[in-house]
């Protein structure tokens, strides 16, 4: 099992909140309803910001 920072489970739960207000867009600008898709964008904004996340799978 993967391991997380708390910084990057935060992010994930913001995102998955806004997932459920409706609020979560993705890239193209569609609206996010899978529950993969809204962790997956939080892992991302996670890694982007610094967080001790795993790689991506290619």
């Amino acid at each position: 099992m993967a391991k997380y920072s708390e910084k990057a489970g935060e992010k994930v739960e913001k995102t998955m909140h806004e997932m459920k207000e409706g609020k979560l867009k993705s890239g193209s600008g569609k609206k996010v309803t899978s529950k993969k898709q809204a962790i997956a964008i939080g892992l991302s904004e996670a890694r982007k910001e610094g967080a001790k996340v795993p790689k991506k799978k290619s």
